[in-house]
């Protein structure tokens, strides 16, 4: 699309440049250097959120808690409204757009550069968590009801793949093979083993800013997805995103290892005892999960996830796949490696 220079202007005045901002599978993001200061300006996607402005009203009670807390050592992005005092703007095409402060000398990864980048995504995660453990999750809406909730993507692709001309064998037989993961969260949550929490939903390594001189994490972004949920859904996201060998579609227990250390010495402060027992799960589904949906929207024609040529949701699917067959080879030291850390 092009550069969005009639919206940058609702945010502000005097709008003189404007750049693409990450690689987002779902909205569009960019950055608006303007006469007062850089803001981020994204496109949010309505086939995904339905209701823009229940985003921006979660946005203002997490940074309303988290200014409230002592020591807190992340800051999240405040929001900015439109010169007409606006929280978001639609467009002539019904496309709403938001804009959040620029967090400045700050940068994202795409993978890991060394096992301290590890350990700083692990403590910013659980440090998070711990910061909304204590906020009441049915505060915040839930803008996307059906995500994580595996068994609702399962009935989904089995749906589309009764009436669908496309299949691709290796997919097809993984799915039938690992079904049974699917709803092993959701089970444990409805007999009441698993808590909601505040979750960010969307944690993967490019989410996690981080200082470009002292090298630390000092914020977590791209917060549409914060919701009600269990904290294993980011936990293993997390660990999907990080511990993904790309070049072998294994998974790095060297770098899980340095996540989870001290994400769990922040977490320990409120997990339940139960919750240790289906980390290992979580881990194994997410990967198993995410190729679901990716596939899914291949057969589907590529309705949700951005591609660049027809056949990218079916590799990122076997990737996934091959990512989850990996975790499940190395089940026993994932979860000694919980065990460790308790």
């Amino acid at each position: 699309m092009g550069l969005p220079f009639h919206i940058a202007n609702q945010f502000a005045a005097n709008v003189s440049v404007i750049t693409p901002l990450g690689n987002g599978l779902i909205n569009d993001t960019f950055l608006v250097t303007a006469a007062v200061s850089p803001f981020v300006l994204q496109r949010i996607n309505a086939k995904v959120f339905p209701e823009p402005k229940l985003i921006t009203e979660n946005l203002l009670i997490l940074n309303q808690h988290v200014k409230q807390k002592e020591g807190a050592q992340l800051r999240l992005p405040d929001s900015l409204t439109t010169l007409t005092g606006q929280s978001y703007f639609q467009d002539e095409s019904g496309d709403y757009w938001r804009a959040q402060c620029f967090i400045a000398n700050t940068e994202s990864l795409e993978t890991l550069n060394k096992l301290d980048d590890g350990r700083q995504a692990g403590f910013a995660l659980g440090h998070f968590h711990r910061l909304f453990s204590d906020l009441k999750p049915n505060l915040l809406h839930d803008t996307l009801p059906s995500f994580h909730i595996t068994p609702s993507y399962l009935m989904r692709y089995r749906a589309i793949a009764d009436q669908s001309h496309t299949s691709d064998p290796y997919c097809a037989e993984f799915i039938d093979r690992f079904e049974y993961i699917t709803p092993l969260l959701e089970t444990a949550k409805q007999l009441g083993l698993l808590p909601l929490r505040v979750i960010h939903g969307d944690p993967k390594l490019n989410n996690f800013l981080f200082d470009k001189h002292a090298k630390v994490i000092v914020s977590l972004i791209d917060l549409d997805t914060v919701k009600p949920g269990l904290v294993h859904y980011d936990i293993g996201d997390c660990l999907r995103s990080c511990c993904h060998c790309l070049a072998t579609d294994t998974f790095d227990l060297e770098v899980c290892a340095a996540i989870l250390e001290p994400y769990l010495r922040e977490a320990k402060v409120f997990l339940l005892a139960a919750e240790y027992d289906y980390i290992y799960p979580a881990i194994q589904l997410i990967p198993f999960e995410l190729g679901l949906r990716f596939y899914t929207d291949y057969l589907e024609g590529n309705r949700y996830f951005k591609v660049t040529e027809p056949e990218q949701n079916l590799q990122r699917a076997i990737g996934q796949f091959r990512l989850c067959a990996s975790i499940t080879a190395q089940e026993s030291a994932i979860s000694a490696l919980v065990c460790s850390f308790r």
